[in-house]
């Protein structure tokens, strides 16, 4: 829901110049060095603890999550390409912490977004939260409080396939005075030459994060997962899913415990595929379904996505933030197939050589449960 306002990734590079403040390749920060975060939060979190409030709390574990991944991509990543460091501040309160590498050998394109932001949410935004049966109280504006990570990760060789991942937490103080809290997020993946055995490893590190918490977690959320990450007007899964699950507002420690568990599960699902694929050789053929196949991501995006249409409700939204998701290259609504008798071949209607292309129904199994 707050995917978009939480992500906090920005490509302008001029508007960056503008409004945030840009760190080189290689940081040089002492202050972030110091405290091991990619650049100073948003928040003092300085004294934080399992006692303390659960935004600090959420703020402090997106941050540390925020450096761990990115120090563990720049490690995949030919040495010279560095994530790139932007700390931005929003005028109706508070900011975020942008990291971004462009054009390297591994990664074509890889954002990895915090944001930490509270104010006052519009009737327009709250109007957007209640057509997916939110119940919030319409027509007036409302304190809240977001922060969450976001991430997408479009690797250059079609071999390894793009990751995407969020994880949020968000507050709202209705005229009663009364603060209601929920948690949300999910973890999935876009492969563009299907791997069944990396689909399974991930999808078995992610249902072992769920299994620590609820053992019906996994098959609910990979339910909700397949259902929401589908292009209807393709009928066609974005890719092999993941998780995916929002509202969360049961018990507070209990949901804190699961994201965090859910979080801490990105590194192990995705970074022994990265390892395995990206030096696999690949033609001009192959590159061509990757653009197509992220054409169809980026449909996605711009028609389905809830988090999209929030984020341009939002007062103080950074527009570049909304369109992190596109790659820096692709093929927007191209009707096409990769050639027949190649690498890549899609036999039109035949759903064992659409699998294999990462072109799926959706619903898949990929590990026992």
């Amino acid at each position: 829901m707050l995917r978009t306002l939480c992500a906090g990734a920005s490509l302008g590079g001029i508007y960056l110049l503008k409004t945030g403040v840009i760190h080189p390749p290689g940081r040089g920060l002492l202050q972030a060095q110091e405290i091991q975060y990619m650049a100073p939060p948003l928040s003092d979190i300085s004294g934080v603890s399992e006692g303390s409030i659960m935004r600090q709390r959420m703020e402090k574990f997106i941050v540390t999550l925020q450096a761990e991944l990115c120090s563990a991509l720049e490690e995949e990543e030919d040495p010279k390409y560095k994530f790139r460091v932007d700390r931005w501040t929003r005028e109706e309160g508070g900011g975020g912490i942008t990291c971004i590498i462009q054009d390297g050998h591994v990664f074509e394109k890889a954002g990895v977004g915090v944001s930490v932001v509270h104010g006052l949410i519009p009737p327009s935004a709250v109007a957007q939260m209640n057509a997916r049966g939110k119940k919030l109280p319409e027509g007036q504006e409302m304190p809240f409080f977001a922060c969450g990570i976001s991430s997408v990760i479009h690797p250059r060789n079609p071999n390894v396939p793009t990751l995407h991942f969020n994880y949020r937490y968000f507050e709202v103080e209705e005229s009663s005075g009364q603060t209601r809290w929920w948690f949300g997020g999910g973890c999935d993946l876009t492969p563009y030459y299907l791997d069944e055995e990396d689909a399974k490893n991930f999808h078995t590190t992610l249902k072992a994060a769920c299994d620590k918490h609820n053992t019906k977690y996994y098959s609910k959320f990979k339910a909700w997962c397949d259902d929401y990450f589908r292009i209807k007007h393709r009928n066609i899964s974005r890719g092999v899913g993941g998780i995916f699950f929002d509202d969360l507002d049961s018990d507070a420690e209990k949901c804190f415990q699961f994201v965090r568990s859910c979080g801490n599960a990105v590194i192990p699902s995705y970074l022994p595929i990265v390892r395995k694929n990206k030096d696999l050789g690949y033609g001009y053929n192959e590159r061509q379904w990757q653009l197509i196949r992220r054409g169809h991501y980026a449909e996605f995006n711009l028609v389905y996505d809830r988090g999209t249409k929030f984020g341009l409700y939002t007062p103080g939204a950074r527009y570049e933030s909304i369109l992190i998701v596109p790659p820096s290259k692709c093929q927007v609504g191209v009707h096409a197939q990769p050639s027949p008798g190649q690498q890549g071949v899609q036999a039109h209607g035949d759903p064992q050589e659409s699998q294999r292309v990462g072109v799926g129904r959706g619903g898949e199994s990929w590990c026992n449960c």
